[in-house]
């Protein structure tokens, strides 16, 4: 089980960091999300983009790590933002009103320039 997940790193830079998830995040994968969130953190940022584009599917144990994730942050004035694209995941985060805590965006490019915006809200608009 989760032989296809992966879950990666890149530091950006400017306290920025992405954590790309491909395949399913579940409690199987979730360790996996877990050590490349604190991957990001440990390599300085304070803003971290999950880009779920190539994610087939998450359930609540993957929500516990982002809201975990955004715990860690909240102190530091960062922010976890997500990538989806998916009609279905993204209705996750609305029936479970996470899409009150992530700002949610359909684009990476979209996702970045929120992050790296000096005058962006704390909370997501909307």
């Amino acid at each position: 089980m989760g032989t296809d997940f992966q879950a990666m790193t890149m530091n950006l830079g400017d306290g920025i960091a992405t954590v790309a998830v491909v395949g399913e995040a579940d409690l199987f994968t979730a360790p996996e999300l877990k050590e490349a969130l604190a991957t990001a953190l440990d390599g300085g940022a304070k803003d971290v983009l999950v880009d779920l584009s190539d994610a087939t599917f998450i359930d609540s144990t993957t929500l516990g790590v982002l809201i975990g994730t955004v715990r860690k942050l909240r102190p530091l004035g960062g922010i976890v933002a997500i990538v989806c694209r998916d009609p279905n995941i993204c209705r996750i985060f609305e029936i479970t009103r996470l899409d009150q805590v992530f700002p949610i965006f359909e684009t990476t490019d979209e996702g970045l320039a929120y992050l790296r915006d000096p005058e962006r809200d704390v909370q997501p608009a909307g």
